[in-house]
């Protein structure tokens, strides 16, 4: 490819940088890229831009799967590329005959990534982790926090942001601000609402006079979701639990644990606040996975012979 053609490139760069104040790492992204592309192109006797068509480009994606790539990583090069070529067709009356009217990238997407399905705690672990002793302010903060966290398959940012007002104790619901602001009302189980009461009873005793969270630190203040992260975490090791344990752990397990007991997956789109099923059904796969598992191990034709 001619020196010419790079030179676009450079120009592109500088465009990121100094107009779009993207920053130098993002940058560098960009120009790793499109070095590879521009490998690919002189490969290909690809000489111009202006060259390039959808297949040139469906190519390229095709040959970085076959070394390897991540549909995620192949997915970023097509976006900078994709970036790319819309500004040399956003500048077309400075390039001269490097002019383009189409973008090539414009039909072509990577392959689709596996989805990783979330990790959870089976309900024997879920015990274990809920059964916290002691009857300090702290302890019985932390009880509340994650009983409730399971109970009703809260986010981190929804918890922290709760105030007790949004606690209904004659109906049993919480309610909760989710993305988007959008409300919800979620019922509480009869362990964390006893789990509520007795901190209620005590909150003043860490609660700043004018403080109106549900939750609060040792400071007196609404508590830091980077708190909870770590009183998680505490007790999750007391319990000797060996995988990691977060926050956002109890709400895959209540999600999980929900769906394999009711099999109602609108159900537990409504409780979690999923604005899309196709969030909510990644759980039907970890409930089909346990599934596979007992009958890999129970059905005649299906048991490995041991050695």
């Amino acid at each position: 490819m001619h020196d010419r053609q790079w030179h676009l490139v450079e120009r592109f760069l500088q465009h990121l940088e100094l107009e779009r104040r993207l920053s130098a790492h993002t940058t560098k992204s960009y120009c790793r890229d499109l070095t590879c592309f521009r490998e690919f192109c002189d490969n290909n006797d690809i000489e111009r831009w202006k060259d390039l068509n959808i297949h040139h480009l469906r190519r390229f994606a095709a040959q970085s799967h076959a070394q390897g790539l991540s549909p995620r990583s192949i997915q970023r090069r097509l976006s900078g590329i994709r970036s790319f070529m819309n500004y040399l067709i956003r500048e077309g009356d400075t390039l001269s005959d490097d002019t383009l009217t189409q973008n090539p990238v414009a039909g072509v997407s990577a392959p689709k990534a596996a989805r990783k399905l979330p990790n959870t705690l089976d309900i024997e672990q879920m015990g274990r982790l809920l059964d916290i002793r002691g009857d300090d302010p702290v302890t019985k903060r932390d009880r509340a926090i994650l009983e409730l966290l399971y109970s009703s398959g809260l986010r981190l940012s929804e918890l922290v942001g709760l105030d007790p007002e949004d606690i209904n104790f004659g109906d049993n619901i919480v309610r909760v601000t989710g993305k988007g602001a959008k409300e919800r009302l979620i019922p509480v189980g009869r362990k964390a609402r006893a789990a509520l009461q007795d901190w209620i009873r005590v909150r003043a005793i860490l609660a700043n006079q004018d403080e109106i969270a549900l939750f609060v630190g040792i400071r007196g203040r609404r508590i830091s979701p980077r708190t909870v992260e770590a009183r998680v975490k505490h007790w999750a090791k007391k319990a000797g639990i060996p995988q990691r344990v977060y926050p956002h752990l109890f709400r895959h397990s209540f999600a999980t644990h929900m769906l394999e007991s009711s099999q109602d997956l609108r159900g537990v789109q409504e409780l979690l606040g999923h604005a899309d099923i196709s969030t909510t059904q990644i759980y039907t796969h970890l409930d089909f996975q346990h599934l596979a598992q007992i009958y890999d191990k129970a059905h005649p034709r299906a048991r490995r012979r041991e050695k």
